[in-house]
């Protein structure tokens, strides 16, 4: 039996992880890695147990190289078409994933495979790694939401400057400029995502899918506007057996046990 291209992987603690398992091809797009990378956001979205995501890469030195440009040697321009807007739908997917989801970025990450971790929405990288939106270099631009992702992260006028020139940052480097949230050695990424993911998992989790949607939904519109979706996104909490778990927990000084309901 072939192993799968994308793992899935439940833990019982509320966290899930999704690993990119072509590490003898850099962990690039291949077609079949789309559709079950697919297959497994399709799954974790309609699992109310899977509190937060961690989407990682195998192996120790790539995260995602991106396209794989070998199998896009030989199609065609319509191909080639389909095949990016396929990209681009996959990682607009992971992005709309109502829990929140953490980039444990192990190693490079160049093209699409930082467009994928754009869409995250927050990511650590191994401190020897190497990240880029490197498309111009191909004659081609960022086609999966780099260059709108990009510039909403880190401002307009460092992306134009890292998009038009293909440069390759260090971590250190993406850290500086609002790319990374953190910077630590590569044997140490895991970890650090599972202690973000365990300072997520305790919250309660419906407070989590409305933080999410408040924060990204209010970033696409005027400040009046947001501040309605903010408002709409605390009325839905409201009335969940959550939040009056919270407040009995509180007064009793002790742990709450959420249940996402």
């Amino acid at each position: 039996m072939a192993v799968k291209t994308v793992q899935l992987e439940k833990l019982n603690n509320g966290i899930a992880w999704i690993t990119l398992n072509r590490p003898e091809a850099a962990n690039a797009f291949s077609k079949q890695m789309l559709y079950d990378l697919q297959e497994a956001v399709a799954d974790i979205r309609h699992d109310p147990d899977v509190r937060v995501v961690i989407l990682t890469g195998s192996g120790t030195k790539v995260f995602c190289a991106g396209a794989d440009l070998k199998e896009r040697k030989g199609m065609t321009d319509s191909e080639v078409r389909q095949t990016v807007r396929l990209i681009g739908a996959v990682i607009k997917e992971v992005e709309e994933l109502p829990q929140p989801v953490i980039a444990a970025m192990n190693g490079a990450a160049f093209g699409g495979g930082l467009e994928l971790a754009l869409a995250c929405d927050l990511r650590i990288g191994a401190a020897e790694a190497k990240l880029g939106l490197t498309e111009t270099s191909l004659a081609i631009i960022p086609g999966a939401g780099g260059t709108q992702r990009l510039p909403r992260l880190i401002g307009l006028g460092k992306a134009k400057e890292l998009i038009y020139t293909a440069k390759r940052l260090s971590a250190q480097e993406a850290a500086a400029v609002g790319m990374l949230e953190y910077v630590v050695p590569q044997s140490e990424v895991r970890e650090k995502a599972l202690e973000l993911a365990a300072a997520m998992v305790k919250n309660g989790p419906l407070a989590l899918v409305q933080a999410k949607l408040a924060i990204n939904k209010g970033l696409e519109v005027d400040l009046a506007t947001g501040l309605k979706i903010e408002e709409l996104a605390y009325d839905a909490l409201i009335p969940t057996e959550d939040r009056l778990e919270g407040l009995r927990a509180f007064a009793e000084k002790r742990a709450p046990q959420y249940k996402g309901k």
